[in-house]
């Protein structure tokens, strides 16, 4: 396992981030336990929950098994989507913050969480009044780091304008939906995290479960998160001649370097710029250990470029247009 700074930070984070939304759920906790267990054994030090994962249960499964470990670990939650049928329980409000993190710390057996991530923007409470109460979090000492997840190029640059005219702790991170299906954020939020410094840890990185090849043209699954009739990883999102172009290449590699297509786009998104680590999640201890193995190789350039060009955008104004006259040195 290999290690990256996380952004603007001196936090050192390994190249897979292990995400636990099912943990509790449809990832029994003993099977849980023993992915986390399996994942710092082996080097990993990042985790990944959120308060609304299987309603809170995700972070007391996390909380129970690094329990002894704690310093080991880089432990990251996040906070924003209604937590009870209240009108104050949703949010990025001082109210719901500072009520969603102490919850937090309850349920995940800690006394702080090392990288505290706004779950996506809130359109009614002023982004200062989101800022100024994460950096008391900050100062406090219960959070030691703060990212946004979601969020739109405007609304990260925004927030990092506001952090630093005001001296305020700053974003050191942002999670994008980002795959080889999903490459939406090289318009926009990948060149401005670039640029500032933000470190790229995305959700989503096989498109849930459709770079695995299971699921063939023209057969809608009946189970997983394609299944769904909506999301983001939804079958009607999923279901493109593109993306089955991208598909075949993903499989294609798969064959020529003997990897599987899961590690085949896992790899693809560690080593493309700007990513810190990918986000993977696993319902079994099998899909866990066919994630861990995307690491300790390398794809070729050859076909880390091949399935680039397969799955880049497509080339439309103004990106074009700037392309056309840029300047370089």
């Amino acid at each position: 396992m290999q290690y990256r700074v996380l952004g603007k930070s001196g936090v050192m984070v390994s190249e897979l981030c292990l995400g636990t939304m099912t943990f509790g759920n449809t990832t029994s906790e003993e099977d849980s336990t023993t992915m986390i267990h399996d994942f710092l054994d082996q080097g990993g030090n990042f985790l990944d929950t959120a308060d609304v994962y299987v309603s809170g249960r995700s972070e007391e499964v996390v909380g129970k098994a690094i329990s002894g470990r704690r310093s080991d670990v880089i432990l990251a939650t996040k906070v924003r989507f209604a937590t009870a049928n209240n009108v104050n329980h949703v949010g990025l409000s001082r109210k719901h913050i500072l009520d969603g993190v102490e919850a937090s710390l309850r349920r995940l057996k800690t006394d702080y969480i090392d990288l505290y991530q706004m779950h996506v923007w809130d359109q009614i409470t002023p982004i200062e009044e989101t800022l100024r109460t994460l950096d008391d979090l900050v100062t406090s000492g219960k959070v030691r780091y703060i990212g946004c997840s979601n969020f739109l190029a405007y609304q990260i640059m925004k927030s990092l304008g506001i952090s630093d005219h005001n001296r305020y702790a700053r974003f050191i991170s942002n999670q994008p939906q980002y795959s080889l299906v999903s490459r939406q954020m090289d318009r926009e939020v990948l060149p401005l995290c670039i640029e500032e410094n933000v470190g790229i840890i995305p959700w989503g990185p096989i498109g849930g479960g459709f770079l695995s090849g299971k699921y063939p043209r023209g057969e809608a699954p009946t189970e997983g998160r394609l299944s769904s009739k909506a999301g983001e990883s939804s079958w009607m999102l999923r279901n493109s001649e593109k993306n089955f172009r991208i598909l075949e290449e993903v499989l294609a590699v798969s064959s020529e370097i003997d990897q599987t297509p899961v590690q085949v786009a896992l790899n693809w998104l560690i080593h493309k710029k700007g990513i810190t680590a990918p986000i993977f999640g696993a319902r079994t201890l099998e899909q866990y250990h066919e994630n861990m193995g995307a690491v300790g190789w390398k794809l070729s350039t050859d076909h880390w470029n091949r399935l680039d060009t397969v799955s880049a955008l497509e080339d439309d104004y103004p990106y074009r247009f700037i392309e056309k006259f840029k300047r370089e040195v």
